[in-house]
């Protein structure tokens, strides 16, 4: 999404990323990955669940992970294995979902450049100077 930011707020867009990782993990994220962008942090991925996209770890995966020493409770802050479902939404000025992409597979994501395509068909333009 990084690489598509400056086309999405040159149509009017802001890039708003929510994650349960602690902020200080999201702080160390953003600077790895050169992220220009908010990343919100969602405890116990309390947000996802009501959006019905929260889902549990079985205890196979959790082992998976632990074998390949990522510690998901360290950097969620809590012991409840829950990630959120991979998910963007392109929401318009009055708080209306115009465009989402959901999928439980998270290694199939639509590309950045869809979601610039679904930005784009708001017609928003760009943002007027805040100044």
């Amino acid at each position: 999404m990084q690489a598509v930011l400056g086309d999405l707020e040159a149509n009017g867009a802001s890039l708003v990323a929510l994650t349960p990782h602690l902020a200080e993990h999201s702080r160390a994220m953003r600077r790895k990955h050169g992220l220009n962008y908010h990343l919100l942090t969602d405890p116990g991925n309390a947000y996802a669940a009501e959006l019905g996209l929260r889902f549990t770890f079985p205890d196979d995966l959790r082992e998976i992970y632990r074998g390949i020493d990522i510690d998901l409770p360290r950097y969620n802050g809590d012991d409840s294995w829950t990630l959120p479902v991979p998910a963007r939404f392109v929401v318009d000025p009055d708080g209306i979902i115009r465009a989402a992409d959901v999928d439980v597979d998270y290694t199939r994501r639509p590309e950045p450049e869809k979601t610039l395509a679904d930005v784009r068909a708001l017609g928003l333009g760009p943002l007027p100077d805040a100044r």
